[in-house]
């Protein structure tokens, strides 16, 4: 079970890292996609969500 964390916390890491890299690189492009994204219907942005989510679970499973 330790090691289930371990590796949930290593995965949690490495996304922020990713997370961070547009905004470190292209702040104010960063800036306006976010405007942008608060414009986006609810509905659409669960459906980005979902597919992102569905497309992760499908390459663990191919690269596991």
């Amino acid at each position: 079970m330790a090691e289930l964390w371990r590796e949930l916390m290593i995965a949690f890491c490495l996304m922020l890292v990713i997370e961070g890299v547009l905004p470190f690189l292209y702040p104010q492009r960063w800036r306006q996609l976010v405007v942008q994204l608060a414009d986006i219907d609810d509905s659409v942005l669960r459906g980005i969500g979902l597919v992102s989510m569905l497309i992760g679970l499908l390459a663990l499973y191919l690269i596991h």
